[in-house]
């Protein structure tokens, strides 16, 4: 009997000891959840969401030789390969982040879900009617945290919500499809202005995922637009030797330099707001002018289309020109089509994204914001 009572005793001790034990010192108890990853943006990020609406081929990358490298089929990425937002989710041990409009209710989407559109732009104006907007991405996102909700509840949603990392790629559409649409918008609104509307949609989506909980971003800034080949083939057409379009080149250093002061305003506004800002400008000049440095071969023509610098936006045969020429080693390109890159170029990107150094991710890497 007495054995018993010390038996029952020191039980008793046992579990009112685990009470002021931090739960991090239990790690078999409290599993740590894996951070979660919710992406938006256009055909650079978009894993296949397009193959799921009304579009045109333009907008959708389902045919070969789409997805040739990595898996072996075309799966709506705009590349050979991997996008970003795959290896992103790799480094962070996540499996592959879903198109938001493939997945099911069975889905509880803990790891998180990717609602890019490919020929997506900040503003509802481009390519509307044919593409997700940024801000119905942000539509998605609500509808994609109530999903949340019913599955692992109100507090375990919110703990996801919060514990997220919030990816954005956007804004080359808001540039490239006025240009390439012969639009009149730019004769209505002086560059700043314009410029200014389009980043003052991407951080009006931004404020509004901190208010439904999110609070750690991953930024994306724009790339030397009037580099892609798709510019340079339009300068060659123009009477040029296929230079840089310095002029959409402009919009986008405009671009970035408002994007980042905003940046810098949010963290000081926002409650425990962090964010990395990948400085993609900057890391495609030095390729550019450096292919070798980056084990790139041809950094101005694009390894499938056609016309000067395969420019022209024909690969796969589906968009109105059914010739075209693909290389026999997209590694050895920075650009696949006219206008997306190969998956060795997203790779690089995304493993400078992940643990850059500050004068090109900063002031947070991605790394560290997973860690967070």
């Amino acid at each position: 009997m007495a054995n018993s009572y010390i038996q029952l005793h020191f039980v008793a001790l046992f579990f009112l000891a685990s009470l002021t034990i931090p739960s991090n010192c239990l790690p078999g108890l409290y599993p740590k959840a894996p951070v979660a990853l919710f992406v938006f943006g256009d055909s650079l990020f978009d894993p296949g969401n397009n193959d799921f609406i009304k579009t045109t081929t333009t907008f959708q990358a389902n045919f070969p030789p789409y997805g040739e490298t990595f898996f072996k089929l075309p799966t709506g990425r705009f590349t050979d390969g991997r996008i970003i937002p795959d290896f992103i989710a790799e480094f962070a041990k996540l499996s592959l982040i879903p198109p938001y409009l493939q997945t099911g209710y069975h889905e509880f989407l803990t790891n998180g879900v990717n609602f890019a559109s490919a020929g997506a732009g900040a503003l509802a104006e481009t390519n509307t009617g044919l593409v997700i907007d940024l801000k119905m991405q942000f539509k998605n996102f609500r509808k994609a945290k109530k999903h949340l909700r019913l599955n692992i509840g109100k507090r375990t949603a919110r703990r996801v919500v919060k514990n997220a990392v919030y990816l954005f790629g956007i804004g080359s559409n808001d540039y490239l499809s006025p240009l390439t649409n012969n639009s009149s918008i730019f004769k209505l609104y002086a560059p700043q202005d314009y410029v200014a509307m389009v980043v003052g949609n991407i951080t009006s989506v931004v404020q509004k995922i901190h208010r439904e909980g999110g609070r750690k971003f991953g930024i994306l800034n724009l790339g030397p637009l009037g580099c892609l080949p798709r510019l340079r083939a339009a300068n060659v057409a123009a009477g040029g030797n296929g230079e840089c379009v310095e002029q959409v080149t402009a919009l986008a250093k405009l671009h970035n330099v408002l994007l980042s002061q905003k940046l810098q305003l949010l963290q000081k506004r926002l409650k425990d707001f962090k964010y990395s800002y990948f400085d993609v400008f900057t890391a495609s000049i030095a390729t550019i002018q450096n292919p070798s440095k980056f084990g790139f071969k041809e950094v101005k023509s694009a390894c499938c289309g056609s016309g000067p610098f395969r420019g022209y936006f024909s690969c796969g045969g589906k968009r109105g020109m059914k010739e075209y020429e693909l290389c026999d080693n997209p590694k050895d390109y920075l650009f696949f089509d006219a206008i997306h890159r190969t998956e060795a170029a997203n790779l690089q990107s995304a493993e400078a994204m992940w643990g850059g150094p500050p004068n090109i991710t900063g002031p947070y890497n991605l790394q560290s914001l997973f860690l967070l």
